[in-house]
């Protein structure tokens, strides 16, 4: 005889979600300071849950691992906070109205109006990333994650300049997502901005000629 074995739901109450979220969020703002202070190899799982205020498990429960915990403390910063890095990408208001805006002209301007808030919010974090990555193949590799999850991000932005057929003839979408991630990188960012004195309007005027110009042909 047949019988039918009924296997258990796993049940997450609307309560016990917004829980783990209120943790996830205590957890990557306790995280931040000790990463800016301490560096990324520095900062020890203990001393966040410390910092945060709970167990080590719960902060391995919610991350998984210390390269995932950071990850989300850069988005967080990127975004300008640990709540609205809980938004969509797509559904934030500065990127929303990139979609939205028909005319690639005005389409690139808007991305490089992005980029100097970015750099000013995720720099100190990144930079000490990108210093510690050639001594510590751990943090390397944090470092190789962060770069591929921005060309992936800004090879998105290429794409849907392509699709409306915006890059001029033998420009291919590989090369363009090779221009833009370089042109927006945190290096060249630092080497006008930081190195030669460069405002962030100067910053931003040029980025956006640079965008015109490599991606679209004007």
């Amino acid at each position: 005889m047949n019988q039918k074995v009924k296997t258990r739901r796993r049940y997450e109450s609307p309560h016990r979600r917004e829980q783990a979220a209120a943790t996830r969020r205590k957890v990557i703002a306790a995280s931040q300071p000790l990463f800016l202070e301490h560096g990324y190899a520095g900062t020890t799982m203990a001393a966040i849950a410390r910092e945060a205020g709970v167990v080590v498990e719960t902060v391995y429960r919610s991350f998984g691992s210390k390269a995932a915990l950071f990850a989300a403390v850069v988005e967080a910063a990127l975004a300008g906070g640990v709540e609205r890095a809980e938004v969509a990408v797509e559904e934030r208001p500065a990127i929303a109205a990139i979609i939205a805006e028909t005319d690639p002209v005005r389409q690139v301007a808007l991305y490089a109006a992005t980029q100097p808030g970015i750099h000013r919010r995720g720099g100190p974090l990144l930079r000490a990333v990108r210093d510690a990555a050639a001594v510590d193949p751990e943090v390397a590799r944090v470092w190789s994650e962060l770069e591929r999850w921005r060309y992936e991000g800004q090879g998105r932005m290429v794409g849907l300049l392509a699709s409306r057929g915006a890059l001029p003839e033998g420009l291919s979408v590989e090369t363009a997502s090779d221009l833009m991630w370089m042109l927006c990188s945190l290096a060249v960012h630092d080497l006008l901005v930081v190195e030669r004195g460069w405002t962030s309007d100067e910053y931003e005027g040029w980025l956006t000629d640079a965008l015109r110009r490599d991606l679209l042909g004007r």
